[in-house]
């Protein structure tokens, strides 16, 4: 009789994968009615667990059965960060080409990747809370990451699973999405029968609606629990996410004196006949830090390629960086040489088989998924970033087979390792665990305590701000 009441059960599993990585075997019962959150830190197993529920690996032993009639892939659904990358073919598009309105025409737009649906009450609703209707004739290179996101969402929804995997839903969501999302799963539960598996990195983002949660620890599950009773365990929750306090910074070079780190007056910016930006008045004086904020689709993405030379609209536009009006004379490796940047897009361009040290080593040369051998005095600048971002471990494996908080951590490495002088993070904590959020920010305040360090931050959670920052410029839709 209990049976019925049991939409899965893994009994013994032990996934056969290609990297020969220990790992305890997995016992994990769902049944009908709960709400699962898997958590635990960067690299912990959480994907792998997520991986054998799916039935994406084959088992060396063990079992997965469904109660179900349904085939495996329409019972569970799955969404990741890194499932952008088959959004479109972006392995084959140039970082700067989501900015070249005439190179973005072959590239397909929203509409043209939802599946088709019946136009019923269900997909009415999926719309209408998600305000996807507005965005169908968007090409998908121009959609912000957090519009990904909320599309992925959408998309997978419409599909009607009965398990749906969400990697770390909210990263990337501004606050409205993130309720909008919460609101979406929760009618979905109440009125669809959907189950909800949720995999997180800090317990903080557990909603109310989970009702058990599975910890995992350097790829060894522990035993299930409800919610509340893993909330009430903070010894637990403190040796899932030990705090580690980063080495030293390495030796900084000699600052260059730079008055204004950059100006924009009044800069507006359009695309297709749709004005994004705004007249945009906006300074950064040497050594201020400032976060920039405004909701998804605001522009904050097309604001930041303008400062990193990666817009050819800034040419149009009435911009000086480092005390230098744009467009007279300098190129745009001038430019790019004394900023580091990190954004969740550029997870995109780095899908070939390279290693954590050479992503790192490419921030040298400014160029996004190309590759230069660095000399030994850049190597050794490289690995000692690795150190303080506690990635030196990793410093062999390919950049794909990371975790989405590993190569979080693999381009913050990139970004810091020539030692900027202005230093753009857009969600530089995206999809890293409590503990590495923690280390993340005491590596931005220390970097910012040096002379001649401008910061521009964008994050859709305040508190996440580093103290360094007493700055704000907001965007409106």
């Amino acid at each position: 009789m209990d049976g019925e009441q049991i939409t899965v059960s893994i009994t013994q599993a032990i996934p056969r994968l290609p990297e020969a990585q220990p790992c305890d075997s997995l016992d994990w019962i769902i049944r009908k009615g709960e709400q699962w959150a898997i958590v635990g830190a960067n690299g912990s197993g959480k994907s792998q667990i997520a991986g054998i529920l799916q039935g994406k690996y084959p088992l060396k032993q063990g079992t997965v059965r469904f109660h179900s009639k349904r085939k495996i892939n329409e019972i569970v659904r799955c969404i990741a960060f890194r499932d952008i990358y088959s959004l479109a073919d972006c392995r084959n598009a140039y970082y700067q080409q989501r900015w070249h309105a005439t190179e973005t025409d072959t590239m397909p737009n929203v509409r043209d990747l939802l599946p088709d649906t019946p136009n019923d009450t269900f997909t009415e609703m999926i719309y209408t809370l998600f305000h996807i209707r507005e965005s169908l004739s968007k090409r998908i290179i121009h959609l912000s990451s957090g519009e990904l996101r909320k599309f992925l969402i959408i998309r997978t929804l419409l599909l009607r699973p009965e398990i749906l995997i969400l990697d770390n839903p909210f990263i990337g969501l501004d606050a409205a999405s993130r309720k909008i999302l919460l609101q979406m799963l929760e009618q979905m539960v109440s009125l669809q029968g959907l189950q909800v598996v949720l995999l997180l990195s800090d317990p903080a983002d557990i909603p109310s609606m989970i009702t058990h949660v599975l910890p995992v620890s350097c790829l060894r599950p522990s035993f299930p629990r409800t919610r509340v009773a893993f909330l009430a365990d903070k010894q637990l929750q403190s040796e899932l996410f030990p705090d580690v306090i980063p080495p030293l910074l390495p030796p900084r070079k000699e600052a260059i004196p730079y008055k204004i780190a950059f100006r924009m007056e009044h800069v507006t910016v359009s695309y297709n006949g749709k004005t994004i930006l705004k007249d945009i008045c906006w300074e950064a004086k040497n050594g201020e830090r400032w976060a920039l904020c405004g909701a998804n689709g605001s522009g904050k993405s097309l604001l930041l390629s303008l400062l990193y030379a990666d817009n050819p609209q800034a040419y149009a536009q009435s911009l000086h960086l480092f005390d230098r009006k744009r467009g007279t004379g300098e190129s745009i490796w001038d430019i790019k040489r004394r900023i580091g940047y990190v954004s969740p897009e550029m997870h995109l361009y780095y899908m070939e088989n390279v290693t954590v040290t050479e992503v790192v080593c490419s921030g040298f040369f400014d160029a996004v998924g190309q590759f230069r051998r660095c000399n030994p005095a850049q190597k050794e600048t490289a690995i000692a970033w690795m150190r303080v971002f506690g990635i030196e471990t990793l410093k062999d494996r390919m950049f794909p087979s990371l975790s989405t908080g590993e190569q979080r951590l693999t381009l913050l490495a990139r970004a810091f390792v020539k030692d900027p002088d202005l230093l753009i993070l857009d969600e530089p904590l995206h999809g890293l665990d409590v503990a590495n959020k923690r280390r993340v920010t005491h590596i931005i305040e220390s970097f910012c305590e040096a002379d001649g360090k401008t910061l521009i931050y964008v994050t859709h959670y305040p508190d996440e701000l580093p103290s360094c920052v007493n700055r704000r410029y907001e965007l409106c839709n």
